[in-house]
């Protein structure tokens, strides 16, 4: 009899840990409470995969020896309590695969920056000729990057969610790059324990492993000085020139080794300060995994970030237009207005999460000449920002949007969609806002091209 699994759970994590274990051999069962995305559901009928949606028939995924979860379930869900009392083993996806994967792995975690230094990490390795995957929070799931099992190195953004549903995992290479307040309600609102999940990355690391982390963050910096990490530990910093990486200005300092280089972000394509410690992070994991730093300084180059993060869509006449949609919170924005020197046209606005605009008061101050506010209830930005910027106007078009923007703007401006809220009044989600963005930019710009053609 083959043995059984029940994968809960068919997003891109569950559905490519039902397809890893089909394809070692399990009897697999997914349950979903809610309904399977079309995409997902033609893969199980393919790979003739039994499933159900809109339920979880108990008695039935109950069978199986093993539980594997979606991240996004948390712990106190009826399914995942039922399988305890019965003293069913429970993981998540990213230690169901790992038990299969040949190779070595670089895991990204931290609040935020995840994203664009996982990707930046997976392009350096990649445009210098290794054999890597990219997976986990961005991408596909590492399960189903493991199903071929063809690569040397896999590169993994992974949450507190999905570290939270490991046992064995254990990274060659671990990124932290910071620790702030977020996802509170699934840490029984307990900082300590969000805090406690990060640092579980390192809980299966040895010697022969790696640790970088951001030195000038506080929690960070904290929580290492008081505990045993066996993994050797590198540094990146903004101030600490004893760091394995370190910045001056826009200066870049790496010593690996006996290996000493510098790099400046001008001749990267990422700005910020926050994207030197992605960047430090990004170069010091590559160049451990053998990208010599030839490579490096060329993949630096020709790095394209996800789009929403700081995206320059476009100019027109002069004036810079920047997609920042995904920064739906105040630290976010705090990143964003410290990436340019130039006078900005902030657009924000959205469902506001509670924000304390007090944090952002300084630099708009310095930098914001004209406030643009998108969303259906703007009366707390307005009512904040009003009495400290020249020009705050608002619109629910974001047609209109673009072209109060140019107007608001000068030659060598920057327009800045970085809003500091939630999207959900006039959009889909963060990425919907971003796209109708570029689309309307683009849109004007062909249109000021067209006039001048005239």
């Amino acid at each position: 009899m083959s043995k059984k699994v029940t994968i809960v759970g068919a997003g891109e994590s569950g559905t490519g840990a039902a397809l890893l274990a089909k394809a070692k051999g399990y009897e697999v069962f997914v349950s979903d409470s809610g309904a399977i995305k079309s995409n997902y559901k033609a893969e199980l009928l393919e790979n003739q995969i039994q499933f159900e949606e809109g339920k979880h028939s108990l008695d039935k995924l109950l069978q199986a020896k093993l539980v594997v979860k979606s991240p996004g379930i948390p712990d106190k869900a009826e399914v995942v309590q039922k399988a305890r009392e019965r003293n069913i083993e429970i993981i998540d996806e990213i230690e169901f695969a790992f038990r299969f994967l040949n190779g070595r792995i670089i895991a990204i975690t931290g609040t935020n920056g995840k994203t664009t230094t996982t990707l930046l990490t997976y392009h350096l390795m990649k445009s210098a000729g290794l054999s890597v995957a990219l997976a986990g929070n961005v991408g596909e799931s590492l399960a189903r990057k493991v199903i071929a099992n063809v690569f040397d190195w896999f590169v993994i953004e992974i949450s507190s969610y999905q570290i939270d549903g490991t046992i064995t995992f254990r990274p060659d290479v671990a990124i932290l790059l910071n620790i702030t307040p977020d996802h509170l309600d699934r840490y029984e609102y307990q900082f300590q324990n969000y805090v406690n999940s990060k640092f579980s990355l390192l809980k299966n690391t040895t010697l022969d492993d790696y640790f970088i982390y951001h030195a000038d963050d506080t929690v960070v910096m904290s929580e290492v000085r008081k505990r045993n990490i066996k993994a050797k530990q590198l540094e990146v910093s903004l101030r600490d020139a004893s760091a394995s990486a370190y910045a001056i200005g826009s200066i870049m300092h790496f010593k690996m080794g006996d290996v000493k280089i510098e790099i400046d972000q001008k001749d990267t394509s990422l700005k910020g300060p926050h994207n030197l410690i992605n960047t430090m992070a990004a170069v010091t994991a590559a160049h451990l995994s053998g990208v010599s730093f030839k490579y490096i300084k060329e993949g630096l180059k020709n790095f394209k970030n996800a789009p929403h993060r700081l995206e320059s869509i476009a100019k027109i006449r002069g004036v810079e237009f920047i997609n920042d949609s995904k920064a739906t919170n105040v630290d976010a924005v705090i990143y964003a207005l410290g990436s340019f020197d130039s006078p900005l046209i902030w657009i924000a606005g959205g469902v506001d999460k509670g924000n304390d605009y007090n944090l952002l008061k300084d630099q708009v101050v310095e930098k914001v000449k004209s406030l643009i506010c998108l969303g259906k209830e703007n009366e707390k930005l307005k009512k904040y920002f009003e009495p400290l910027l020249p020009s705050v106007s608002e619109t629910q078009s974001v047609r209109e949007l673009v072209r109060m923007a140019l107007k608001n703007a000068a030659e060598g401006d920057v327009v800045l969609l970085s809003p500091a809220c939630a999207s959900f009044d006039l959009f889909k989600n963060y990425m919907d806002r971003g796209d109708q963005f570029r689309e309307a930019v683009l849109e004007l710009k062909q249109e000021n091209e067209n006039s001048l053609a005239l």
